[in-house]
C-alpha cells in the first residue's frame, strides 16, 4: 500500500471518529429519554398496573373447627364437634370502583413523567446553548489573539528602531496573557456543560463531544397564547386534571360503600352420645346505611368535594400564571433581539471603525499602541456583550418552550 493511501485512510478514520463525537441538539434531547429518573416513573406505572389485576379479589375464606356446645364432662354424651366455613362476597360495584381507581393511577404517573421530561429537556437545551455560546466566545478570543499577536510583532519591529516604548509592549503582552485566563475559564465552563449534558443523557460523565454551533432562533414575538391548547400541552396542568379524575373515582369508591356485602356460612356438627349429626347453612348481608356505619363515607365524600374544588382553583391559577409568564418572556425576547441588532448594526461597526482609525494612525506614526490596544479590547468586550445578550435570548427561548411545553 502506498504512503499517500495510508495517509488518506488515516484522515478518513479521524474524520469519521470526529463526526461520531458530534452531537446535534436533537440527538442530545433523544438521549435524555434514557435518564434514570424517567425510567423510574415507567417502573412505578408498571407497578400500579400490576396492582389493578388484584382489584377484584375477594376476602380469604374462614375455616374453623372445634367443640360446639359440649358439657364439662370427661365422657360427654351431648354437644358435637363442628367444622365450619365462612366466605364474604364484596359487592361487585365496590370492586369495579376500586379497579377504576387503581387504573387511573398509572395515568397520573404518566403525566408526572411528562412533566419531569419537560424539565430535563429544558435543562439539556439550556446547557447545550450555553455550550454553543461558549464555543463562539472561544472563537472570538482566537480572533482577538490574532490581532494582538500582529500588533505585538509590529511593536517589536518598531522597538528596534526606537519608534515604540517598551512599556507599551509589556501592556500588549499582558493583554495576551489575560486572554489565556479568559480562555481557561471558558474551557472550564465547557467541561462543566459537557458533564451536565452527559449526566442528563446517562452516559460516562467525561465523554467529550462537539456541538452544532448553528443556532436557530425561534420567532415567538407574534405568538398568541391559546389557553385551551396550553392546558392540553402542559403536563402539570394535565396532571391536575388527572388528579381531579382520580378524586372523582375515589368519590365513587366511597359512594359504593353504601352498597351491602354478602356472605355465606356453612357448618357440619358430629354429635356425641348417639345424637343425630347437624348442620348450619346461613346467609348474611351487611347494612352499611345505618347512621353509625354511614357517617365515615359521607364525611369522606364531603371532603373529596372540597379537594376537587381546590384542584380546580389550582388549575386555573396555574393556567393564569403560565399565560402571564409566556407574555413576559415574549417581551423579554423582543427586547434582547433589539439589543443584539443594535450591537450588530451600530455598536460593533462603530468600534471596528474606531479600531481601524487607531490602527491607521499608528501605521502613519500619528497614533500610539495603547490606543490600538484599547480599540481591540473595546471591540472584544462589545462582541462578548453581544454574545451575552444572545445567551440571555436563548435562555428566554428555552423558558418559553418549557412553559408552553413545546419541544
Amino acid at each position: 500500500m502506498k504512503k499517500y493511501q495510508i495517509i488518506l485512510i488515516g484522515l478518513v478514520c479521524i474524520a469519521t471518529f470526529a463526526d461520531a463525537q458530534r452531537l446535534p441538539l436533537d440527538s442530545v434531547l433523544a438521549k435524555v429519554a434514557g435518564n434514570p429518573a424517567l425510567q423510574a416513573y415507567d417502573a412505578r406505572a408498571r407497578a400500579q398496573d400490576a396492582y389493578v389485576t388484584g382489584a377484584k379479589s375477594l376476602d380469604a375464606p374462614k375455616v374453623s373447627a372445634g367443640q360446639y356446645q359440649v358439657p364439662y364432662q370427661l365422657n360427654p354424651n351431648g354437644g358435637s364437634f363442628m367444622i365450619q366455613a365462612e366466605q364474604m362476597f364484596t359487592n361487585p360495584a365496590k370492586l369495579k370502583a376500586k379497579e377504576d381507581y387503581l387504573n387511573a393511577q398509572s395515568k397520573l404517573t404518566a403525566t408526572d413523567k411528562d412533566y419531569l421530561k419537560n424539565q430535563l429537556i429544558a435543562q439539556a437545551k439550556q446547557y447545550y446553548y450555553e455550550r454553543v455560546v461558549l464555543e463562539k466566545k472561544l472563537a472570538l478570543l482566537q480572533n482577538t489573539q490574532g490581532l494582538l499577536d500582529y500588533m505585538l510583532k509590529d511593536a517589536n519591529i518598531r522597538l528596534t528602531y526606537n519608534k515604540e516604548k517598551l512599556s507599551n509592549i509589556y501592556k500588549a503582552k499582558a493583554d495576551l496573557f489575560e486572554l489565556d485566563n479568559t480562555r481557561e475559564q471558558l474551557n472550564n465552563e465547557i467541561s462543566q456543560k459537557n458533564i451536565a449534558l452527559n449526566t442528563l443523557m446517562n452516559r460516562d460523565k467525561q465523554t467529550v463531544f462537539t456541538v452544532d454551533t448553528d443556532i436557530v432562533l425561534k420567532e415567538y414575538a407574534t405568538a398568541v397564547t391559546d389557553t385551551v391548547s396550553l392546558a392540553g400541552n402542559r403536563s402539570d396542568i394535565k396532571g391536575i386534571s388527572r388528579s381531579i379524575d382520580l378524586q372523582q373515582l375515589s368519590a365513587q369508591m366511597e359512594y359504593s360503600k353504601r352498597k351491602p356485602d354478602f356472605g355465606v356460612q356453612a357448618g357440619h356438627m358430629f354429635s356425641y352420645g348417639g345424637m343425630a349429626d347437624q348442620y348450619i347453612l346461613m346467609a348474611s348481608v351487611t347494612i352499611p346505611i345505618v347512621p353509625w356505619a354511614s357517617k365515615e363515607y359521607k364525611a369522606n365524600l364531603k371532603g373529596i368535594q372540597y379537594e376537587v374544588q381546590e384542584l380546580q382553583q389550582k388549575r386555573l391559577d396555574m393556567l393564569n400564571q403560565a399565560v402571564g409568564q409566556l407574555a413576559g418572556l415574549r417581551t423579554d425576547m423582543n427586547s434582547k433581539k433589539r439589543q443584539i441588532n443594535n450591537y450588530q448594526q451600530n455598536i460593533i461597526p462603530a468600534l471596528q471603525n474606531s479600531y481601524k482609525t487607531a490602527l491607521q494612525a499608528y501605521d502613519q506614526n500619528t497614533g500610539d499602541l495603547p490606543s490600538v490596544l484599547n480599540g481591540i479590547k473595546d471591540l472584544q468586550m462589545a462582541r462578548m456583550a453581544a454574545l451575552d445578550r444572545l445567551q440571555e435570548l436563548l435562555t428566554s427561548q428555552v423558558a418559553y418552550e418549557k412553559e408552553n411545553e413545546k419541544n
